[in-house]
């Protein structure tokens, strides 16, 4: 299971209470750049979704096609991974579109012994360029947000070493509970010098544990390996993870999938998130960029379906959407494209709009034989015909 990190496929119909309205990741970007380049994706039924310029219906898809809706509250990384996980939210993670307020700053300044710049909603790369020349001179962590439900930490690695940093993320975690509880503390590690700053590839997401058993803790129950490829380790807190692989990029990502299928004889679940779509395009509104990141990823799905056995089914979408071509440079809540193909599954069945990312969690509790989410409709019975 891939997951496009923002590779959303039009606005859900309350998309104007998060100020989304007009939201396409996919189709806008495609009319941004003239039309994606997605031949191996097209063939898959990726146009058979929803218009996409440059993505035509196909008239025989190969896989079974349809978009998700998500139930939970929030357009974020963490609520969209354990929704596809089969895990629902009522409330959202808390924002802080003001910044900290005193009593999480001040405790978090006393545990690491040294103050604080930013305490803001920023762009990562702006407010690093706004407060790194600040940052090398005292050696003051730079601390932000963003309409997400995070806290993030910035700093130099020549001066907070990564381990430190990590450390410090660990110690903004414990505090960060109850009311206060973020989604994730990230680790926003960077070099260079004024003027030429450059976020680096250790960045780490320190997640909140789920509240409640996941599908990926049902697998662990069951004596079935879940390995994660990307960030998803860090997103469940490494909760029902046999083992993980971080990586520095999406094609990185796509190998450590295939040296998977590559290696695991029985029965287990690789669950890799592609994180570029959204860190380095999505977030700084590069539609060139966005698109240009789906061809690499099409280009390598032919790859990936060789390698699947008769029982494997590989099954490709998102946790939310990431508009580049809007204003904002935020999360955009969307539907999420549902692929799903395998050599001994059905093609081109339409498997509609589901009312949940949990579908897929639904599905894939029938197809490994584990108890059920708390929500979710299986579709093993549609593209099996069984």
């Amino acid at each position: 299971m891939i997951v496009l990190d923002g590779v959303g496929i039009g606005e859900l119909p309350d998309a104007h209470k998060y100020g989304d309205e007009g939201s396409n990741t996919l189709r806008n970007t495609a009319e941004a750049v003239g039309g994606l380049h997605m031949p191996n994706m097209q063939k898959l039924g990726l146009g058979n979704i929803d218009f996409i310029p440059g993505v035509p219906p196909a008239d025989e898809p190969l896989a079974c096609y349809g978009r998700m809706a998500e139930r939970s509250a929030g357009k974020d990384t963490t609520t969209g991974h354990w929704e596809i996980a089969g895990l629902h939210l009522e409330r959202p993670f808390p924002t802080y579109p003001n910044g900290f307020p005193d009593e999480v700053i001040k405790p978090f300044e006393e545990a690491i012994g040294r103050k604080v710049l930013g305490n803001k909603p920023a762009s990562g790369t702006v407010i690093i360029e706004e407060l790194g020349e600040e940052h090398l001179r005292t050696g003051r962590p730079i601390v932000y947000t963003s309409a997400d439900s995070v806290f993030q930490i910035a700093a130099h690695e020549d001066v907070v070493p990564v381990e430190e940093l990590y450390e410090m993320c660990r110690i903004a975690r414990e505090i960060l509970t109850g009311e206060h509880a973020v989604g994730r503390v990230i680790a926003r590690p960077f070099v260079g010098r004024p003027g030429s700053f450059r976020r680096t590839e250790r960045r780490r997401d320190f997640s909140v544990a789920p509240p409640r058993p996941t599908l990926l803790d049902r697998l662990a129950e069951a004596g079935i390996p879940v390995f994660s490829v990307g960030k998803i380790m860090d997103i469940f807190a490494g909760r029902g993870i046999a083992a993980g692989r971080y990586t520095k990029d999406n094609m990185d990502t796509v190998d450590g999938v295939l040296e998977r299928l590559r290696t695991e004889e029985g029965p287990c679940l690789v669950f890799a998130n592609c994180i570029d779509f959204d860190m380095l395009w999505g977030h700084r509104n590069n539609p060139e960029g966005m698109a240009e990141g789906l061809s690499q990823f099409d280009a390598r799905v032919p790859e990936l379906m060789a390698e699947l056995r008769d029982n494997d089914l590989l099954i490709v979408t998102a946790d939310h959407g990431i508009d580049p071509t809007t204003p904002s440079t935020d999360h955009s809540r969307e539907y999420v494209p549902l692929l799903v193909y395998g050599p001994g599954i059905r093609r081109g069945v339409a498997l509609g709009t589901r009312e949940t990312f949990a579908d897929v969690a639904a599905t894939l509790a029938d197809f490994f034989g584990v108890e059920p989410p708390e929500i979710g409709t299986s579709f093993l019975p549609e593209i099996t015909g069984r």
